[in-house]
C-alpha cells in the first residue's frame, strides 16, 4: 500500500503568496548580477511579468524545515503562480507538514515516517502530470528565479536534462571542500561527467522518471542513471544562497560514509546496466498459402 497521502482537500490558506517576503526582497538586489550560463539570467521581475505557461511540475521536498517551508513556497507560488507545484513532507516531527498543507494550489504529499529525500522525490515525481519536472530544495539555498533559465536552456540546446552547478557555493569551507572531492571521485568512478551532482536544482523530461532506481541515496546520482540511459545533460551555473533558516539535516562524515557505500553499489549497477529499447526488429508475414 503507497504509503505517501495526499492533502490536495485540507483548508486553504488565506495568505497572499504574491507578498514580497524578507527573503524574496533581498534576492532582488543579486539576480541581476551577471551569472556564467550559457543562457541570460532572467531578474525577478521578468520571471514574474511572463505570461506564458512553463509547462513543468516543481518537486519540492521538506524534512523539519518549518522555519524554511513558508517562505520556499511563497518565493515559488509569486514567481511560478501557474505552474504545478508539488511539496513532499518527509515524515517531519515539526511543523513543516501542516505549513505546506496550507497553500492554494500546491499538492501535498506526505510520509507517515522519515523515508530520505530520495524516497519523497520519488513520491513527488511519481505525481508530476507536467512535460517537464523540476527539483529544488526546501532549504532556501537553491534560487527559484534559476527554473526559468534551466528552461530555456533545455528549450535551446534541445537537452534531455538540464543541471545547475553552484559556482559560487555559500557554504562553509569544510563543505566545500568534502563536496568538492566527493564530485571528483564520483565523476571518476561513475563518469556522470556531471561536476555539481549535490546541487539540487535540476530539468529533465518527464519520461526520464523511468530510469530512477529507487534506493535511499539516489538523489546523489540522478544524471549517472540519465546518462546511462542515453539521456543528453547540460550544465548551467546557478545562484546559490547562504542558508538563513533551519540547520542541515546532515554531517560531513555522514555524507562520506553513505556515498562511499552508494558508490560501490551504483557502480556495480552501471556496469551491468541494459538498455533493451536500443534494439531493432525484423519482422516477416506469414506467407498464408
Amino acid at each position: 500500500m503507497d504509503r505517501t497521502k495526499s492533502l490536495n482537500d485540507r483548508p486553504r490558506s488565506s495568505s497572499n503568496h504574491s507578498a514580497k517576503t524578507p527573503q524574496v526582497q533581498r534576492e532582488k538586489d543579486r539576480c541581476n548580477r551577471n551569472a556564467e550560463t550559457s543562457s541570460p539570467r532572467s531578474t525577478l521581475s521578468e520571471v514574474r511579468s511572463s505570461s506564458r505557461r512553463l509547462g513543468i511540475s516543481i518537486v519540492i521536498p521538506f524534512y523539519n524545515e518549518e522555519e524554511s517551508a513558508r517562505v520556499v513556497i511563497e518565493e515559488i507560488l509569486s514567481l511560478y503562480p501557474h505552474e504545478e507545484i508539488i511539496a513532499v513532507d518527509d515524515g517531519s516531527t515539526d511543523q513543516t507538514r501542516n505549513i505546506i498543507s496550507q497553500f492554494e494550489g500546491v499538492r501535498t504529499v506526505y510520509f507517515e515516517k522519515n523515508q530520505g529525500q530520495s524516497a519523497s522525490i520519488l513520491a513527488g515525481l511519481s505525481r508530476a502530470t507536467k512535460s517537464l519536472c523540476v527539483l529544488l530544495d526546501g532549504d532556501g539555498q537553491n534560487d527559484p528565479a534559476d527554473i526559468q533559465n534551466l528552461v530555456r536552456h533545455f528549450h535551446q540546446t534541445q537537452a534531455d536534462v538540464v543541471c545547475g552547478y553552484r559556482a559560487s557555493r555559500q557554504d562553509n569551507w569544510s563543505r566545500r571542500a568534502s563536496s568538492k572531492i566527493a564530485n571528483k571521485v564520483r565523476r571518476m568512478i561513475v563518469r556522470d561527467g556531471v561536476r555539481d551532482t549535490g546541487c539540487s536544482l535540476k530539468v529533465f523530461r518527464r519520461e526520464a522518471i523511468g530510469c530512477l532506481v529507487p534506493f535511499n541515496g539516489m538523489h546523489r546520482f540522478l544524471p549517472a542513471f540519465f546518462r546511462a540511459s542515453g539521456f543528453r545533460i547540460e550544465e548551467v551555473r546557478v545562484n546559490h544562497r547562504p542558508r538563513s533558516l533551519g540547520t542541515s539535516k546532515y554531517t560531513n562524515w555522514e555524507r562520506g560514509l553513505r556515498g562511499i557505500y552508494d558508490l560501490i553499489g551504483v557502480r556495480w549497477y552501471l556496469r551491468r546496466h541494459v538498455r533493451p529499447e536500443l534494439s531493432n526488429e525484423i519482422h516477416h508475414e506469414r506467407n498464408p498459402f
